[in-house]
């Protein structure tokens, strides 16, 4: 009970501090407005005869097209502004979502390639992967042996002298 009485007296505190504090910034705008207002707009003494007041006419219009020039660049700086934060909050939220790791390109390396990849100039020594396979020795069987060379028999029974020796030798 204690500690929920501390923290809510610290809470209005802070709270009474914090009004404070915006109160003072909306006086201190306040003063900023007079002054800027005092600099920028003298106050206007109106001419009495017609051509002096068509001069001070012609003077305010352009004072208010500068302005108005000023204004419209001010504007699209901060619709630019604005589109280019869009944008990088679009980027940050794409790249916090969903993340596709890009597809790997298949590279054909080889032994000694990979090893001078990765070592760098350490790497001297080839490897030669065949150099320790076994050796193994073909036997070659009885039956290919007896038989011969099948392309031999195919040539023998080609053509009508094959096919004739072919029904023969079934006779």
């Amino acid at each position: 009970m204690v500690i929920l009485s501390s923290s809510s007296s610290s809470q209005s505190l802070m709270l009474q501090i914090s009004q404070t504090i915006l109160e003072e910034e909306a006086r201190e705008a306040k003063r900023e407005k007079i002054r800027h207002m005092e600099e920028n707009c003298p106050s206007i003494s109106i001419p009495g005869t017609m051509p002096d007041l068509q001069e001070l006419c012609r003077k305010i219009h352009k004072q208010i097209d500068l302005l108005d020039e000023e204004r419209y660049d001010m504007e699209n700086k901060v619709n630019k502004s604005d589109k280019e934060i869009d944008d990088l909050r679009m980027k940050v939220q794409d790249l916090k979502g969903k993340f596709k790791k890009p597809a790997l390109k298949r590279v054909r390396m080889s032994a000694d390639d990979m090893l001078a990849a990765l070592l760098g100039s350490k790497h001297k020594v080839s490897m030669d992967l065949r150099a320790n396979l076994k050796q193994v020795k073909k036997e070659v069987k009885e039956e290919e042996k007896q038989t011969g060379d099948w392309r031999k028999n195919i040539e023998d029974k080609a053509g009508m002298g094959g096919r004739k020796k072919m029904f023969e030798g079934e006779v």
